[in-house]
């Protein structure tokens, strides 16, 4: 799963086979490492809300070392059963302040 960060938007593009682990799981993630020291690591994952869930739209959750962008169930299995190539949405992080939030099929490419 590729992460770009460019000013106030987050983009994840998922292979065909993390589509398929995110439809089937409902979580796709990876560590970053950035030095040998505890706490030199980020996570980042692309995770589905349970169904029970009432939250109708796209969230972020960071911590210190972990960020995850949570998908509702109902877009995230109308996003995995379907040619639908992508989704994204904005959203309100502070005042005033907005992130672009951008998930995606990168079907063409393996890595």
């Amino acid at each position: 799963m590729k992460l770009r960060l460019e000013e106030n938007s987050l983009r994840l593009r998922l292979s065909e086979a993390e589509v398929a682990q995110f439809a089937s799981t409902g979580r796709v993630a990876y560590t970053i490492i950035f030095g040998p020291e505890a706490g030199q690591t980020l996570e980042y994952a692309l995770e589905q809300l349970p169904a029970t869930d009432p939250t109708l739209a796209v969230r972020v959750r960071y911590a210190a070392g972990a960020l995850a962008i949570e998908v509702p169930a109902k877009l995230a299995e109308e996003w995995t059963s379907t040619e639908k190539n992508g989704f994204s949405e904005r959203v309100r992080v502070a005042a005033n302040q907005e992130l672009r939030i951008m998930v995606e099929k990168d079907l063409d490419c393996s890595h």
